[in-house]
């Protein structure tokens, strides 16, 4: 795996535009700052792996294995965590 800048760029995507199964790496959780807090109690936090294994049919909510446990989130808040996908 590579190193991560802690500066966002152009190969950042949001973690809801990430396809089931491919691994990524967290590089920044934005939103309000409840939200952001939230998430980032729940081990969202930068540098983080990630990876999505399940979206509901309707597409909300996204089931995420982090920090070996899963945790399932909102699209919305899925928007707010911006990644790297991870080769």
């Amino acid at each position: 795996m590579g190193q991560v800048g802690s500066i966002a760029d152009a190969n950042d995507k949001n973690l809801a535009d990430i396809p089931v199964g491919k691994p990524c790496v967290i590089t920044k959780v934005n939103g309000d700052r409840t939200v952001r807090k939230r998430l980032m109690d729940m081990g969202l936090t930068r540098n983080t792996m990630v990876t999505i294994t399940k979206v509901a049919p309707l597409g909300d909510p996204l089931e995420l294995v982090v920090r070996g446990y899963h945790l399932s989130i909102r699209k919305y808040e899925a928007q707010t965590i911006m990644v790297q996908e991870v080769d």
